[in-house]
This record gives structure tokens, sequence and C-alpha cells, in this order.
């Protein structure tokens, strides 16, 4: 073998070698991790249950969604959505163990209304499926009279979205049935359609449903059309952004 060609191999295995211990160290080094996560809190809109977006922590996540509940809507919530809540302060914590959300020292009673923010807050998390407060025990079910009749889950209220938008949620309609529309940014409705959830007319099913490709989505809005003289009921306006 050539000196010249020999020195070229040595050369090209060495480097391989240092290549190989710098990206251990470097990999070792870079392992984090996730400061936060999305969330949602629910306030109240017209009396029913709406949710609106939190950045959480990733780690006890359920205590810190609790503390943004109780923390109440910000200015821009209760301006722009008119948002309210039901709850009436403090600041209770909150353990869960085996899929079960317990409040410890509750500190007072809750109205119907404010036990629905506080379910629904805590069961978005897939490890919640019931809440316990005082002994009793709740699930989202047991709030249908504080659920509006679509409740959209996704996008949430303020939210960049890209076109065309998916949204997601839940709804309880005559014939399980409602319609949405989307705005642009002058208030023209640029898209409106038809859409079926999983149930209806007394049973709350899912729904899952992409709009059109449209330009300068603004607001989705949700409603049903009055099955006695076609006019809009349970109406309620998103507003988003785009990304």
């Amino acid at each position: 073998m050539k000196p010249s060609l020999l020195l070229v191999i040595v050369s090209l295995v060495l480097a391989g070698c240092g290549g190989d211990d710098s990206t251990d160290a470097t990999s070792t080094d870079t392992i984090t991790l996730p400061a936060s996560s999305p969330g949602m809190v629910y306030w109240l809109r017209d009396g029913k249950v709406w949710p609106v977006a939190r950045e959480l922590p990733a780690t006890d996540t359920a205590t810190a969604a609790l503390e943004e509940l109780f923390a109440g809507p910000t200015e821009t919530e209760s301006d722009e959505l008119a948002a309210t809540t039901a709850i009436p302060g403090g600041s209770p914590s909150v353990t869960v163990e085996n899929g079960v959300a317990t409040l410890e020292d509750p500190q007072g009673s809750f109205s119907g209304a404010a036990l629905a923010q506080i379910v629904y807050t805590l069961t978005q998390f897939p490890a919640t499926e019931s809440v316990e407060i005082d002994g009793q025990s709740y699930t989202r079910a047991d709030f249908e009279e504080e659920t509006p009749s679509v409740l959209v889950e996704s996008p949430l209220p303020f939210e960049a979205v890209t076109s065309p938008i998916h949204a997601t949620g839940t709804a309880n309609t005559f014939e399980a049935t409602f319609e949405y529309e989307v705005k642009d940014s002058t208030g023209k409705v640029v898209d409106r359609h038809f859409v079926t959830a999983t149930s209806g007319t007394g049973t709350r099913g899912t729904f899952d449903f992409t709009t059109k490709a449209v330009d300068d989505p603004a607001t989705l809005v949700v409603f049903e059309s009055s099955a006695e003289d076609g006019s809009r009921i349970h109406e309620v306006e998103i507003p988003l952004s785009s990304s």
C-alpha cells in the first residue's frame, strides 16, 4: 500500500472517531424536558362553559390549570368574549390518582356553573376521568345544562390558524346537525356549511370538520337553525388570528 493512501485511511478513521465522541457529548448535553404545554381553562359565555387557551407547565399541569381557572378571565377575554366565571376565588390544591382528580380543601361550596368549569378544566387531561369534591364524584356528563349545544374545543378563541380550518368538539343539537360560518377580517362570510355530529337530540356526540380553504379567516361562527322558524339560535363567535 502506498504511504499516501495509508495516511488518508488513518485520517478518515480518526475523524470518524472524533465525530462519534462529539455527537455523544452533544446528545447528552441537549436532553431537556419541555418547559410548557398547551392547555385550556373554561369560562362561561352566556352561562355555558367555553374553553380558552393557557400555556401550562409540562409537569403538575392539573394544579397549574386550576390556578389559572381560579385567577379568572383576562381583560381581553372579558371584553372581547364577554367571558365570566362563577368561581368564587381561593386556591384549592388537587391530586390526581387512578383517573380521579380530588380537590383538597375546596374552601366552601360551588354553584353548578362553577363545578362545571372545574370539571371541564380538569378533565381535559387524559389522566383525569372524573373529579371528586367533598366526597361527590363528577364527570362532564353531569353538566349538560351548563354545556352549550355546540362546544368547539379546537380552534380556541384568538388561536392562530391556517386555512382550511380544522374544528373539533362536541354537540347536542336537534337531529345532530348544526351550521358553521367562516368570516374574514371585514366580516364577510367566506364559507358556510352544515355539520352532523355523531349523535344529538338529547345525546351529546362529537364532531370533526374541516372548512374549505379561504383567505384571511378571522372568525368561526357556530349556530343552530330553529326548527320552528329557521332563525339562528345558540350562536357563538370564535375570534381567530392568521398564522
